[in-house]
């Protein structure tokens, strides 16, 4: 995982962005949106995680679930006037299902690759310093689970490969006792999960956990950049809020399929560039940052008359 110049902005910064663009990933399912959310939030992964681990998790998780979401929504949703055929049963399979089953599938999609990235960008310790006094014990819980799911995963994978060198992991035997087999690394996952809980809970009350006022350490520090960044957020939301009161947002599929600000128009076009400026900040923050640093590099390297560099040490 690389670390980018958008994880370093405030917590608040980086929470309101992730806040607005997940609710805004979850609610609107006009087909422009969804584009330019899942185009966003790929290209971010990929800063984030590389591209052949965006790659490998998008065609392995994201697309699947695309797929699933596409086949099953006709065939238990007929709405729609626009009949393509008939199944066995006597129940229509229309052109409206089909769309909306694939606009809920990319915005199921969109909005695990974004929960992916505040995963990365949002951690345990940004979240306690923001709601640590507001929410004590909401944020504690929940930091404790965010650290606790990759925890798991890690242990998940050192059982498996230690059965596995004994000869007992699910890939060995038969049929039946695969299944004993997974049931054995389950049962050793839980007790440890049961164990690291118990663990916990003594450590915290040794420590005197709620016996007083707790302080947390922090380094955050608001800054100008984080107030200037928050205002373009502001202008951004305030243009595509704007839009969407205009119904430029507004997408029916049932019993047509209704789609407003197609054809193009100046008052969509607008709400679709806010948007798609809001959901690129991320980039477009490493970006500026990738282009400065390049540049006071060139600027060393032409004013320099030694024969080192710093960063060659």
């Amino acid at each position: 995982m690389r670390e980018d110049c958008f994880s370093s902005y405030h917590p608040l910064v980086t929470f309101v962005f992730f806040a607005c663009v997940i609710v805004a990933s979850a609610f609107y399912v006009h087909p422009v949106f969804l584009g330019i959310s899942l185009v966003c939030a790929f290209i971010y992964e990929w800063i984030l995680h590389g591209f052949k681990k965006t790659i490998k998790s998008f065609m392995l998780i994201s697309v699947p679930m695309l797929i699933l979401v596409l086949v099953i929504n006709p065939m238990f949703s007929h709405y729609g006037v626009t009949i393509l055929f008939y199944l066995e049963n006597g129940n229509a399979i229309t052109l409206e299902s089909i769309v909306y089953g694939f606009a809920l599938g990319v915005m199921l999609c969109q909005m695990l690759i974004w929960f992916r990235c505040f995963h990365q960008v949002m951690t345990s310790d940004k979240f306690v310093y923001l709601f640590g006094k507001l929410l004590p014990a909401l944020s504690l819980i929940l930091s404790m689970c965010l650290r606790f799911v990759p925890k798991l995963s890690k242990h998940a994978v050192k059982i498996s490969q230690g059965q596995k060198c004994i000869g007992r992991d699910i890939s060995n035997g038969n049929f039946f006792k695969k299944i004993k087999n997974g049931v054995t690394m389950l049962s050793i996952l839980i007790t440890w999960s049961l164990e690291t809980a118990l663990i916990t809970a003594d450590s915290m009350k040794s420590r005197g956990y709620g016996t007083g006022f707790r302080s947390a350490y922090s380094l955050y520090k608001f800054e100008k950049r984080d107030g200037l960044l928050l205002i373009l957020m502001g202008g951004l939301l305030t243009v595509f809020l704007f839009g969407s009161a205009q119904g430029y947002t507004y997408a029916n599929y049932n019993p047509k399929i209704v789609i407003e600000g197609i054809p193009l128009t100046v008052g969509s076009f607008f709400s679709y560039l806010a948007y798609g400026i809001f959901c690129l900040l991320p980039v477009l923050v490493d970006g500026l940052d990738a282009l400065r640093w390049k540049k006071l590099r060139s600027t060393v390297v032409k004013s320099g008359k030694g024969a080192y560099r710093l960063w060659d040490f």
